[in-house]
């Protein structure tokens, strides 16, 4: 990124792979730190420039659009997580792969993906504390805060717009593994039923199988059975909100120590056994590579919480 400083007014110059990013969401990479509120103001003030020109928060960037960004004092913004922190610092060992266009993080649990609703970081807050030199680190998908695994972020923009669109068309394959109760069906390959989004009067998020409600599929398959629980993969075809959970509750075998859509019965005999999480894990993922255009797969080990549960199962 060519830039040059003109009494403490940088001028950046628009490199072809961040082409079609709105404005706003490209000066809250470029000033980090920086607060919403006050990155709307500068726009709105016209402090910013494109071209010399004042712009709306909506404006796409074009290849080699020059923007005049004027100098902010930080002193109203809460600065990011120290790299030193040992959370942080613990995710640069659950890295599985990385270049110069994505990230594969195999996700601990207990994280979220990002901050926000009372938490001062997540993983993307995270990486970008790790890897301050990196322009542009965007989360590919998610997962909930209480299930582990793969987890892709892009570097680029163009490798965050090649993955979008393999998820759009089903070119992307996640296969997650959970611990359910109970025996489940030989015959059962897959749950299809409609998902709907509720936000409860505390803001907390719950999804319900609902006719009105958002098609939705997963796909199962069984890899272990024990007395009281199944072992299985599960790959969603869609990608709805806590879909593999509520498509497993609604299969009559909720997930080992879910804590929204579990059975307690069958949780506190999971405690017993050493399970002290949610027993949703995405396993492994595959997809093609936006930059070498080949197939790859990452997969993801169970962390020990989860290999001590199936030992103490078997």
């Amino acid at each position: 990124m060519k830039e040059q400083t003109q009494q403490s007014v940088r001028f950046v110059t628009v490199e072809p792979d961040l082409a079609g990013q709105r404005v706003d969401n490209f000066l809250r990479t470029q000033l980090k730190g920086v607060p919403k509120s006050m990155i709307y103001r500068i726009l709105r003030k016209g402090e910013v420039r494109v071209n010399k020109g004042r712009v709306k928060p909506e404006y796409k960037l074009v290849a080699d659009d020059v923007v005049r960004i004027p100098p902010v004092r930080v002193s109203e913004g809460t600065p990011g997580p120290s790299p030193k922190l040992d959370k942080i610092a613990a995710l640069e060992s659950q890295i599985l792969f990385e270049d110069e266009r994505i990230i594969v993080i195999n996700k601990p649990s207990g994280i979220a993906v990002h901050g926000g609703s009372g938490l001062s970081f997540g993983l993307i807050e995270g990486l970008r504390a790790l890897r301050p030199d990196a322009n542009f680190m965007e989360l590919v998908h998610r997962l909930d805060r209480d299930t582990s695994g793969c987890i892709l972020i892009a570097k680029k923009r163009s490798a965050l717009r090649h993955m979008h669109e393999q998820l759009r068309t089903g070119k992307m394959d996640k296969r997650y593994q959970a611990l359910v109760a109970g025996q489940w069906p030989d015959n059962r390959f897959k749950v299809k039923a409609p998902l709907r989004k509720n936000v409860l009067q505390s803001g907390e998020r719950m999804v319900s199988v609902s006719e009105d409600g958002k098609p939705s599929e997963t796909r199962y398959r069984i890899l272990q059975k024990f007395d009281t629980a199944t072992l299985v993969e599960a790959s969603p075809i869609t990608g709805r909100t806590h879909q593999i959970r509520v498509h497993c509750l609604h299969a009559e075998h909720p997930i080992a120590c879910d804590p929204k859509y579990g059975d307690a019965e069958f949780d506190e005999s999971m405690r017993q056994k050493g399970l002290n999480r949610l027993f949703l894990h995405a396993h492994s993922i595959s997809l093609i590579h936006p930059g070498t255009e080949e197939r790859v797969k990452f997969t993801a080990p169970l962390d020990a919480t989860l290999t001590n549960t199936l030992k103490a199962l078997s």
